[in-house]
This record gives C-alpha cells, sequence and structure tokens, in this order.
C-alpha cells in the first residue's frame, strides 16, 4: 500500500468510529433528557398540589 493512501485511510477509521459512538450516546441522552423532564413535571404537579 502507498504511503499516501494511509492518511485518508486512518481518517475514514477515525471518522466511523465517532459515527458508531455518536449513534449509541445520541438515545441514551435522549433518554436521560426525558427522564429528567418527567421528573421536572412531577416535581411542579406535586407543588401545585399544596398550593
Amino acid at each position: 500500500m502507498p504511503h499516501r493512501s494511509r492518511p485518508m485511510t486512518a481518517l475514514l477509521a477515525f471518522t466511523g468510529l465517532n459515527v458508531v459512538l455518536v449513534s449509541t450516546i445520541s438515545p441514551r441522552e435522549g433518554c436521560r433528557q426525558q427522564r429528567e423532564a418527567a421528573a421536572l413535571a412531577k416535581g411542579i404537579e406535586s407543588t401545585q398540589k399544596f398550593l
């Protein structure tokens, strides 16, 4: 393999790895945000009951 093609291979591998990592992290982040929103909504409902 010529020396010039190795940086392109490394760049493609790095980009592919980032795509895989982002696709696995994003759904977890979305679930966390949904849980936080639900907890916040419950907190607001419970405070409105006391008023």
